[in-house]
């Protein structure tokens, strides 16, 4: 278990999906100039992607640029350039300036766009993720592409024409397509699928895998996740009659049931297992529920600010549940934490309501206390950092300073609550 640092440094130099190359030109200037120094950071970064690290005094421009690019997954400076100039002319859907690019270097109709370990793919892949259609058009008249990770991604993000063409072209649905846009929870991508006969299973054959990766999945779309679960009700799926899956499902109906049936639903606290049952295809491992702050023992309000379910929450609330409810802290002394944690540090941190601070004003507005307290362990899994992290005695302020995975962390709720503590 790794004790957290006070205020974990960002990130100098790593940026996702590089796209202006001078940007890049500059902050290897900068790369050159901190590692002649000894910043630590730079000198880590050398350390990771160099093969060879030099001495501070001899190093070179081309040594700064080479670790810049292998830092953003690309094996030279180069590749990186080429990449750069071809994932723009995509994302502009610039059919001809892709084209030259192939022309100029036939490899890159092959390689991976973003990234040697990208899952985006080449080209033809990438122009499906984006949705360029005139780049997708021109690509399709090239021979010996990889069809079926282009036909992944057009069902991943629900791109049926695309899909149909793919496969009209060669592209075979193959055992599982149907995880993808579950994954990316998908409705558009389900219907596809649906509507050609493809089995609504795993790989394996697993019924209940998509339903598995509906709940513990990291994306963060309400009203899409809702559409999804009601898709595999009409096809069938018969799910429990809980409070956990009605609030999965966004059924209000359905909780208002409960509610009437137990007065203190608002106030239980619901374990990891039942947030994530295995009879719905959800795995042993508790680390696959991508969550951000803990919920084993959590209140269905600290669902709702992982799950981003801002009216069921707004409904909670205006049906007594308290926005500061303590988690069950367990027998190693973890927990504690109210709902004003779960917004912090959240996998809601790309949504909307998230980024204008909604869901944080929400629970301030009603009372949330800023200086509560608790004291968390949190690891996360498919993150440079799958460790284990402890957060002794913090205040959702110093969790959201703390915590090791800055990307998840709310800035604007951040900002929210230290208005609040200021007041």
């Amino acid at each position: 278990m790794a004790e957290t640092p006070a205020k974990p440094p960002e990130p100098k130099w790593r940026i996702l999906a590089p796209t202006h190359f001078e940007q890049l030109r500059k902050q290897a200037s900068d790369l050159h100039k901190a590692y002649r120094r000894c910043d630590s950071e730079a000198v880590s970064l050398f350390t990771e992607y160099h093969h060879k690290p030099p001495a501070p005094e001899t190093i070179k421009r081309a040594d700064a640029q080479l670790v810049l690019a292998r830092a953003h997954d690309y094996p030279s400076w180069a590749r990186l350039k080429r990449a750069v100039e071809l994932y723009n002319a995509i994302c502009a859907d610039d059919a001809e300036t892709v084209l030259a690019l192939i022309r100029q270097y036939p490899k890159l109709l092959h390689e991976r766009v973003n990234g040697v370990t990208s899952n985006w793919g080449p080209p033809l892949a990438c122009a499906v993720q984006i949705g360029a259609a005139k780049v997708f058009a021109a690509l399709m008249k090239l021979p010996g592409q990889d069809l079926q990770w282009a036909l992944g991604r057009a069902t991943l993000k629900g791109r049926s024409d695309m899909a149909r063409a793919l496969i009209a072209q060669g592209a075979s649905v193959e055992p599982g397509e149907v995880m993808g846009p579950c994954e990316s929870l998908n409705i558009g991508g389900l219907q596809f699928l649906a509507s050609i006969g493809a089995p609504l299973t795993d790989e394996h054959g697993d019924h209940m895998a998509p339903i598995g990766m509906l709940l513990e999945g990291y994306f963060r779309d309400p009203d899409a996740k809702h559409e999804c679960l009601k898709f595999f009700a009409q096809h069938g799926i018969d799910f429990p009659d809980t409070p956990v899956m009605a609030f999965h499902r966004g059924r209000i109906d359905l909780l208002e049931k409960h509610l009437a049936a137990d007065r203190d639903l608002v106030h239980r606290r619901f374990s990891y297992r039942e947030i994530y049952p295995l009879e719905l295809g959800c795995h042993d491992d508790e680390g696959l529920g991508l969550h951000g702050a803990p919920l084993d023992g959590t209140t269905l309000l600290h669902m709702a600010a992982d799950f981003d379910e801002i009216g069921i929450a707004r409904w909670l609330i205006a049906n007594g549940a308290d926005v500061n409810a303590k988690a069950r802290i367990d027998d190693d002394g973890f927990g504690g934490h109210t709902p004003l944690f779960n917004i912090v540090v959240s996998q809601a941190w790309r949504s909307r309501r998230q980024r204008d601070g909604a869901f944080a004003r929400l629970l301030l507005d009603n009372g949330a206390d800023p200086n509560a307290r608790a004291t968390l362990r949190k690891a996360i899994r498919f993150h440079s950092d799958e460790s284990e992290h402890i957060y002794n005695d913090v205040t959702p302020l110093d969790f959201g300073r703390a915590f090791h995975a800055r990307a998840w962390v709310s800035a604007k709720a951040m900002e929210l609550i230290a208005e609040a503590v200021g007041r």
